[in-house]
Parts: structure tokens; sequence; C-alpha cells
């Protein structure tokens, strides 16, 4: 281990090592969810909703370490926090419209080839 590691202070290194605890935990409960769950629409809600928290968890523990063992404040990590808050949320969204989209566009090429049959009047017209 570096001095500076060594130097830390406990008040610094608890709260730190409590964030990244947790942070990594939702962010494992979110890539579960990923492989475990069976549909698309059920899968996107795992990464899609702990991605924001399990990361701006790492991100502050980040921005806590390094403000306490550069002894300057360290908020360069808020514009990533900043960033994924605003872009994961959308991205998960647009995900799922597309689904929808690509889903309905099935169905209606589905609808379409059964009518295109050769009888396509049923008898009890």
């Amino acid at each position: 281990m570096s001095p500076d590691l060594e130097s830390l202070p406990v008040w610094i290194s608890l709260p730190v090592t409590l964030l990244l605890l947790l942070g990594s935990l939702i962010v494992l409960i979110g890539a579960i969810g990923l492989v475990r769950l069976p549909h698309f629409f059920q899968r996107i809600h795992g990464p899609a909703i702990t991605v924001t928290l399990g990361a701006g968890c790492i991100l502050i523990a980040s921005m806590l370490f390094f403000t306490a063992l550069q002894s300057r404040l360290v908020i360069h990590e808020l514009l990533i926090t900043a960033f994924i808050l605003l872009t994961a949320p959308v991205v998960a969204m647009l995900l799922m419209r597309t689904a929808v989209y690509r889903d309905l566009r099935a169905r209606r090429r589905e609808s379409e080839t059964e009518s295109n049959e050769v009888y396509p009047f049923s008898p009890d017209d």
C-alpha cells in the first residue's frame, strides 16, 4: 500500500467503503436482473433503474476519496454523474420504444400475411 492510503482518515475511508459496497451491490443486482429475467421488457428494468443509483454511489465515493487524498475539492465526477443521470433513462426509454415499435410492426406483418391467403374470406361471411 502507498503511504497516502495508510494516512487516509477513518472518517473518510468508512463512507467511501460503504458507498463503494452499496454501489457495487446495486449494480450487481441490476446485472443479475438483466441475465435472469425472461423477456426484454422485464430485462430492461434492471440496468435502467440501477445504473443511475449504483454509478452515482461509486462516483460519490470517488469524489470523497480523491478530495481527501489530494486535500482539495475534486468535483469532475459531478460531470460524469450528470451525464449518466441524463443519458441512462433516455437510452432505456428509447430502447423500450424501439422494442414496442418492432413488436407492433411484426404483428401488423402477421395480420397482413393472414389476410393475403388464397381464401381470404372465412366461411361465416
